[in-house]
């Protein structure tokens, strides 16, 4: 067992340069190889994080302003709407009151020419009153009157 011992020692002995080495290596290679390389992996994860922040802040952006579009949209088209119903309610109602008018002038027209129409009535019944009365004489003398001329009653001839 001594020996073994011995021989452990010597390996120990041997192998310290090997782990001074070993212990260099991992504190050169943490310093200048493990420590750059996680703060480049952190900051590779903050600029990606960072990222999809802002990507998702401009897509928060980006759909309020489509909401806000879409709101002047619908109050343009409500209000070209209002301005479409109340230019035709105004075309309607003057399009109304010409007619109207047109009914109103037709009408005093209709009532002017029954008056004249009457007027004139009223003035040939007065100016053939006369020759209706001397008419009917005439007639009532012709037809019921004998007749020299050989006719018979009714004035044909026998």
């Amino acid at each position: 067992m001594g020996q073994i011992t011995s021989q452990l020692g010597q390996l120990f002995v041997q192998s310290i340069p090997t782990i001074v080495l070993v212990l260099f290596l991992v504190v050169f290679l943490k310093r200048l190889f493990f420590r750059p390389l996680s703060r480049t992996l952190e900051a590779r994860e903050q600029a990606t994080t960072g990222a999809l922040k802002e990507a998702r802040q401009q897509a928060d952006r980006a759909e309020a302003k489509w909401k806000e579009y879409e709101k002047a949209i619908h109050a343009a088209r409500q209000d070209i709407y209002h301005r479409r119903e109340e230019a035709r309610h105004k075309f309607v109602h003057e399009r109304d009151s010409k007619i109207q008018a047109a009914r109103g002038r037709a009408e005093a027209m209709v009532n002017d020419a029954q008056a004249d129409l009457e007027k004139q009535t009223t003035m040939a019944k007065s100016e053939l009153a006369p020759a209706v009365d001397s008419l009917a004489a005439e007639m009532t003398v012709g037809l019921f009157a004998p007749h020299i001329s050989g006719r018979g009653p009714g004035g044909a001839e026998a």
